[in-house]
């Protein structure tokens, strides 16, 4: 008896939860205003359906999956698009523009370039950028089908910031707009701060820039081996430490190579990871004559040094005068939380460890100094909301970075157009309007919306 009333219970959970998914895609599609004219939606013809609970189940679930049919298959897709190539009438953008401008590189895109997209090189955008790719990029790459992105306005007034500091303009300085060294990139999620703080970091090193780039600030407070150091009251995180070092000299050691150490104090030693404290030695020095690519291979040789180099390379490139040095800093709000790490305070109880009270942390989250840093929020880490002054970073230092405008959301619409993520028949300017509406210009919802109409 009980079985059966547990059978019936289940079976009818199932059909109210597939009943659930069917008017979930019945509004959104009612949103959109799709129609259908060759044949009837998943919904209408799940409702003419008078067969058995167990058979309703599975009509539900063939509906469901039948939503994202739109899509093309993959292969025949790829092959679709390769054939495109060959057809450069299909590369039109909004109101007859072109929809890929023809600059061949960061550098020499200008305003007029604004809302068309810029053909990148993979192997080049990797080999420039080996601390790794954003993943909103590499998303945006794997569903167009194609490596390239959208110059936004955005993206072109934070680049000319840092070019006008390093190379000032020659026009009347009462014209010149106001340059700001520290700049701190704020938004909503998906927005693009990361993809445009890539970009940047991609320009800056194609121009011959030293950059600090960390595109992961949250694996800087979790994860990995850590303890109090007592001579400095600070804790410190060999593991991590040693990793920072290594993806800097992999685009960097070029650079480093050049530039001579400039800071003669003794190098303090941790200890390391697995291996305890060095008997009898708590600190290194430099040789005379260490460039600096000597200073990050000590900290990646020696895992009793890695807290300490990172810490002193702080120091030194705030010194390099022979070339342009950029602090690129994504995820920044991590550095502002708490981290992962926990300090035990009695035998019940431990104390959440904030990320100030980090050696590498402390050393590179201030923005009060004169050296050129853009850090950037990444809101999908969940770290919670912060206040809107921040200990260590100017007032002015903070710039919101907006979601797609109009007139972007209409190249995005045609671009995605282009790669065959929506039918043609399907594509009208009244729809991507909704689609943009709907979405609040977020760019992933809109890619993930665009292959719906109908």
């Amino acid at each position: 008896m009980f079985r059966s009333i547990l059978r019936a219970a289940t079976i009818g959970f199932e059909c109210h939860y597939q009943l659930h998914r069917l008017n979930a895609a019945a509004s959104l599609q009612s949103s959109l205003n799709y129609s259908s004219k060759n044949s009837k939606s998943a919904v209408t013809k799940a409702n003419k359906k008078t067969k058995s609970k167990d058979a309703k189940a599975d009509d539900a679930s063939s509906a469901a999956s039948d939503d994202f049919d739109s899509r093309l298959d993959e292969g025949a897709r790829a092959r679709a698009l390769a054939l495109d190539e060959n057809d450069p009438s299909l590369d039109v953008g909004p109101d007859g523009r072109p929809l890929f401008t023809s600059s061949p590189s960061l550098s020499e895109l200008t305003r007029k370039d604004a809302c068309t997209y810029i053909k990148l090189n993979m192997d080049k955008l990797k080999a420039v950028l080996p601390e790794g790719l954003p993943v909103g990029m590499m998303k945006e790459f794997e569903e167009s089908m194609r490596s390239a992105l959208l110059v936004r306005q955005s993206f072109l007034d934070l680049r000319d910031n840092f070019r006008r500091i390093v190379d000032p303009p020659s026009w009347p300085s009462d014209k010149v707009p106001e340059v700001r060294k520290q700049v701190l990139l704020d938004g909503p999620v998906s927005c693009g701060k990361s993809i445009a703080l890539a970009m940047l970091v991609n320009w800056a090193r194609d121009e011959g820039w030293l950059v600090f780039y960390v595109p992961k600030g949250r694996e800087w407070t979790h994860g990995g081996f850590y303890y109090k150091n007592p001579h400095t009251g600070l804790w410190d995180t060999p593991v991590q430490a040693e990793n920072i070092l290594k993806d800097f000299r992999m685009w960097n050691e070029g650079h480093l190579k050049k530039l001579l150490c400039q800071v003669d104090d003794p190098i303090p030693l941790g200890e390391g990871a697995g291996v305890g404290w060095m008997k009898e030695v708590d600190s290194m020095t430099m040789p005379v004559g260490a460039t600096l690519d000597d200073l990050v291979k000590t900290g990646i040789d020696h895992t009793h040094a890695a807290v300490g180099v990172v810490v002193r390379l702080r120091k030194e490139l705030s010194l390099v005068k022979d070339m342009p040095v950029l602090f690129a800093l994504d995820q920044f709000n991590n550095w502002f939380t708490f981290s992962e790490y926990e300090e035990p305070v009695t035998f019940h109880s431990c104390r959440q460890i904030h990320a100030r009270e980090l050696s590498t942390v402390n050393a590179y989250r201030s923005m009060m100094h004169d050296d050129m840093m853009v850090g950037a929020f990444s809101h999908s880490t969940a770290v919670g909301k912060l206040r809107k002054e921040l200990p260590d970073v100017p007032a002015e230092a903070r710039v919101n970075f907006p979601r797609y405008s109009l007139d972007e959301a209409s190249a995005v619409c045609h671009y995605y157009l282009r790669q065959r993520l929506v039918h043609r028949e399907a594509f009208s300017e009244e729809n991507w309007k909704k689609v943009y509406y709907l979405a609040n210009g977020n760019g992933s919802e809109m890619r993930w919306l665009i292959p719906l109409m109908r």
